[in-house]
């Protein structure tokens, strides 16, 4: 794989991975851009002790545009795009409106593909593999900055999910700060290693999976797929290493290889659970152990979910789940496997 950095017209870093060592990007940026920014403010709910990011620069950034005026796309004569160059692999750059900024934070947009009407599922095994390359590359990149606390890996898929860009293309965060799921699941973890004389959770949670079976919807020799006995979502999938790993960068040639064929896999029963035309919303994201503190009790593990519970019907986030947290979930998991299982 050939890496290329470059910077666009407004100091932004852009990163090239190609799959053809021979491939020559165009990296001079002739737009004329705005200045950046101000970066976000963090402001710390005390009721709860979480943190909130004020990013009122947001407000302005490009929604749905039409396909000719797609900013993802390579740029072409007449129109420039975030890509200076005429087409691509995969592509990382610094996002134009980031939640977190400075020393706040930083957040990159992931193009999977020139293709602007393909989707990841549509993509070969080996795009699947420089995709999950150049995430380990951001994520060990960005692990090595002093202010990151955790890199968070994801893709958002359909307007009912919110998606302001239709162009195949997930998101990388490096937080600042720990998120709340994840203090919640190192809390989880330090009290089971504690209880179990220090043994880890998520291992013992797959394990326990993986000899049940009853969950599980898809594995190979180095990936397992499984519906959570707990899932909060009406269609939510685990997909793990069958091999402890803290994050992406930790994957072997081997594992990272098997994850596209799975993943793929995962993608297309998916869009076959309901049955209709449109392509079903989803959230893909990366669980990556911290960078500093709590490491060692992390796991790396992909959550994919769908808000769609039945052709036409959103799962909503109502009363129970915003204002409480408690989540209803109308879909019982083992229900939800077989049906992933059949759509396959």
């Amino acid at each position: 794989m050939k890496r290329t950095t470059a910077r666009l017209a407004d100091g932004r870093e852009i990163i090239y991975f190609d799959e053809d060592d021979s491939a020559v990007r165009e990296l001079t940026d002739h737009r004329q851009l705005p200045s950046r920014p101000p970066a976000s403010q963090l402001r710390f709910d005390r009721l709860v002790g979480e943190w909130v990011a004020i990013a009122a620069h947001r407000q302005t950034r490009t929604f749905l545009p039409p396909s000719d005026e797609c900013p993802l796309c390579p740029s072409r004569a007449g129109r420039r795009t975030e890509i200076p160059a005429s087409d691509y692999d995969v592509v990382v750059f610094e996002n134009r409106f980031p939640a977190f900024s400075g020393e706040t934070g930083r957040c990159e947009v992931v193009c999977f593909t020139s293709d602007h009407t393909a989707s990841f599922a549509s993509l070969p095994p080996s795009r699947v593999r420089t995709v999950i390359d150049a995430l380990a590359d951001r994520t060990a990149e960005l692990s090595a900055q002093p202010a990151t606390a955790q890199v968070f890996c994801f893709e958002n898929r359909g307007v009912e999910i919110g998606v302001t860009l239709h162009h195949p293309h997930g998101q990388i965060y490096a937080y600042p700060f720990l998120p709340p799921r994840t203090e919640r699941m190192l809390a989880a973890a330090r009290e089971h290693a504690a209880r179990t004389g220090g043994r880890n959770l998520y291992a013992d949670l797959l394990a326990a999976e993986r000899a049940a079976g009853e969950r599980v919807v898809a594995e190979n020799t180095h990936w397992t797929a499984y519906v959570p006995e707990a899932a909060r979502w009406p269609y939510e999938v685990h997909l793990a290493p069958n091999r402890a790993v803290p994050d992406l960068p930790a994957l072997t040639a081997e594992e990272r290889d098997a994850f596209g064929p799975i993943y793929l896999d995962l993608l297309r029963r998916f869009d076959g659970l309901f049955g209709i035309p449109d392509p079903t919303p989803y959230i893909s994201a990366w669980h990556q152990a911290p960078v500093r503190a709590g490491r060692e009790l992390g796991y790396l593990h992909l959550q994919l979910y769908t808000i769609r519970r039945a052709p036409g019907k959103l799962k909503y986030l109502a009363g129970s789940e915003s204002a409480m947290g408690v989540f209803i979930n109308d879909v019982p998991p083992e229900a939800a496997a077989a049906a992933l299982r059949e759509a396959g």
